[in-house]
């Protein structure tokens, strides 16, 4: 999808493949090289929308990619109502563009400009097979969806900002759940509502010195043993360092890093490695590469050694105080606890509530939790608290926690009275996607829209 400089009568246009490279920045629809690479491809308009177009092609990349995911079979269905998606986003970038109260910063549209060129790079394998595959530079592929790339902001925070003012009432609740036959009701799993407070464990004086004395052999092997420095990062750098597995962080923003990182690479010069550092945000020794340095922005490799964490004897001692401290005094409020000395950010500015990081509800299915989450819950009771328990926590990372059962439900068939909250959500949902589809529907009045593709012209292409 791109902006339509003149549009005639005529249905055809040439398009280079490039454009289905819009498609993959924007919808994250895999396009293999070999298809990137071929010279042209005769290409239909599907609709008009403003002053943009949305190409026939674009829209069956979308259904492919929605037949994959969702297992759905091809249908003319499933195709119009993916042009009716591409036209309804078009028509919101429209709209936001036109709405002087919503902006896009500069260094905004750069850093997910960036990150999305990145994925690319990784899924095309590295760089030179992109830039191969596009026929142009990654600064000229950059440049070549930027606009389309603000458009698509744009319409997301105008999306945003209208669906935020849409809200429902418990009569609505009530009504919408009533409509459900009652043969229809879903069978629910047995959930759970927990809080916690996590500690993470903390690595001994020795493994502090043993990643320091790593990282800096490390380092002289590169410096004065001519050893490669993404050889080095793949082989020793932790698993959650960021970047590739090379280390690699290309076209970053030093103001985007934490301040001992970007302190380093700001002072270390191009085609240099720099001296070991701490990274306290990553807990970890780092030393850097600055490959190329252009005003704030830098490509750079960096390693990073962290400190084996054995035990985690002091984690536990911890969370037995903060526990004693529960169980000795009542009126103490768990959220305060969690508040103040839990480590998981996440979980502690809510009072320690663990909410599912997909769905954002407080009510998790117990069969989905990991094993160390049901062997810890397994025989507390509503409002009791665990003993110091590991964990592998919902973002993956291992820590130490204490764990209050709030309550309990088991499986049971949806009902409003105990299930008001997740029924509450699917009926805002609901109204609230009505409500958007009504609103996109009237900008049909105010923008300019022509679909050129019927359902009957589309049953005719493809006999």
């Amino acid at each position: 999808m791109r902006r339509l400089l003149s549009v005639d009568s005529s249905p055809l246009v040439l398009s280079r493949s490039i454009w289905l490279g819009a498609v993959v920045l924007l919808f994250g629809i895999s396009v293999l090289p070999a298809q990137a690479q071929n010279a042209q491809m005769v290409d239909r308009i599907a609709a008009v929308v403003g002053d943009e177009i949305v190409l026939k092609s674009e829209v069956d990349q979308l259904v492919r990619r929605q037949t994959r995911q969702q297992s759905r079979s091809y249908s003319h269905d499933l195709w119009m109502n993916g042009l009716q998606q591409l036209v309804d986003q078009k028509l919101l970038a429209e709209k936001a563009r036109r709405d002087t109260t919503i902006t896009v910063s500069d260094q905004q549209l750069t850093n997910q400009l960036n990150r999305r060129v990145d994925q690319l790079k990784q899924r095309a394998g590295g760089e030179a097979r992109l830039e191969q595959a596009y026929g142009k530079s990654i600064l000229e592929i950059k440049e070549q969806f930027r606009e389309d790339l603000r458009g698509q902001i744009l319409a997301q925070q105008l999306r945003r900002r209208r669906m935020q003012n849409i809200n429902i009432t418990p009569s609505e609740v009530r009504q919408w759940f009533e409509r459900i036959p009652q043969d229809s009701l879903p069978q629910l799993p047995e959930t759970v509502r927990l809080s916690h407070v996590v500690r993470y464990p903390k690595p001994t004086s020795e493994a502090r010195q043993e990643a320091k004395s790593l990282i800096s052999s490390i380092r002289d092997s590169i410096v004065s043993g001519g050893a490669s420095f993404e050889a080095m990062a793949r082989q020793f750098s932790a698993p959650d360092a960021a970047g590739t597995a090379t280390g690699a962080l290309n076209n970053v923003d030093l103001n985007d890093l934490v301040p001992e990182f970007a302190a380093v690479a700001s002072r270390t010069p191009v085609g240099k490695v720099s001296q070991v550092f701490y990274n306290d945000s990553q807990q970890g020794y780092h030393i850097l590469r600055i490959n190329t340095k252009d005003g704030s922005t830098v490509d750079l490799n960096h390693i990073l050694i962290k400190p084996e964490s054995p035990g985690g004897v002091r984690a536990k001692e911890y969370l037995s105080a903060v526990r004693d401290t529960l169980i000795n005094n009542p009126d103490v409020p768990f959220e305060l606890m969690a508040r103040r000395h839990s480590e998981d950010e996440r979980t502690a500015e809510n009072g320690g509530r663990v909410t599912d990081p997909e769905s954002g509800t407080r009510d998790l299915v117990l069969s989905r939790l990991g094993p160390s989450w049901k062997r810890t819950i397994r025989q507390l009771d509503p409002d009791s608290i665990s003993q110091p328990t590991k964990v592998q926590l919902l973002n993956g990372d291992e820590a130490y926690h204490i764990v209050k059962l709030e309550r309990r439900v088991p499986a049971h068939r949806a009902s409003l009275e105990k299930d008001y909250e997740r029924i509450r959500q699917l009926a805002l949902r609901e109204k609230r996607n009505r409500k958007m589809q009504e609103w996109t529907d009237d900008l049909r009045e105010e923008i300019y829209v022509d679909v050129r593709i019927s359902k009957s012209e589309l049953t005719a292409m493809r006999r």
